[in-house]
């Protein structure tokens, strides 16, 4: 069972995505919470798989919430998957370097945000469908710093090839088809890239790939 926060500051989205997440039989809603420093103190508490964040709640906004729960080593089995109203260029940028596993705006079929819940324990990322490349282009060409190569020196060559290709936002089975690999083996490249690179999931990869320049 997926056990999953909702953290919303208008208790009638609260009770809808509750309602939603509940019909699924591998899915339960074991929380809730309406601001920040809340969804903070309800997730140290319960330690859920997923939180599906707002961003725009008092008392510490979801974004805020996203990089405490990120920064917090107690944590890191909790996935976050923001869900707002806007898809601010700022937003998405903050999101994602803070950790968050996924990206979706509240017009989302419900279906995708089902899928973006088990998705994201899953350890891989889902952005809203339509926008994916439009937001991460967007992300790095906002990113101040210049591309810093040297976070890959551990990296094998294989495996900077993986990144690129995730960076361009393929799926393992689409990495395998591109690399002349089994998606299995994709799969163990991806994880062994997480692990050098302590990345938390699928998303930050991403973000390093635009980061160090391995996707222009």
């Amino acid at each position: 069972m997926i056990r999953v926060v909702v953290a919303d500051d208008q208790s009638l989205i609260r009770a809808g995505f509750r309602s939603l997440v509940d019909s699924e039989p591998d899915l339960e809603v074991v929380g809730e919470a309406g601001t920040g420093r809340e969804v903070l103190e309800v997730v140290r508490k319960l330690r859920p798989d997923v939180v599906l964040m707002d961003i725009r709640m008092p008392d510490g906004d979801g974004l805020w919430a996203t990089e405490q729960i990120a920064a917090d080593p107690a944590l890191a089995s909790v996935h976050v998957v923001i869900v707002t109203t806007f898809e601010l260029d700022e937003y998405v940028a903050r999101a994602l370097r803070a950790g968050a596993s996924g990206f979706l705006v509240k017009d989302t079929e419900p279906v995708d945000l089902l899928r973006a819940i088990r998705v994201a324990v899953a350890g891989e990322a889902l952005l809203s469908p339509g926008v994916t490349k439009r937001l991460l282009t967007r992300f790095a060409s906002a990113a101040a710093a210049p591309p810093d190569a040297s976070r890959l020196a551990a990296l094998t060559a294989r495996e900077r090839e993986v990144l690129r290709l995730v960076g361009r936002g393929l799926s393992n089975q689409e990495i395998g088809t591109e690399l002349y690999l089994s998606p299995l083996t994709a799969k163990t490249h991806v994880s062994r890239i997480m692990t050098k690179l302590d990345a938390r999931d699928r998303v930050q990869l991403v973000v390093i790939a635009y980061e160090t320049g391995l996707v222009p």
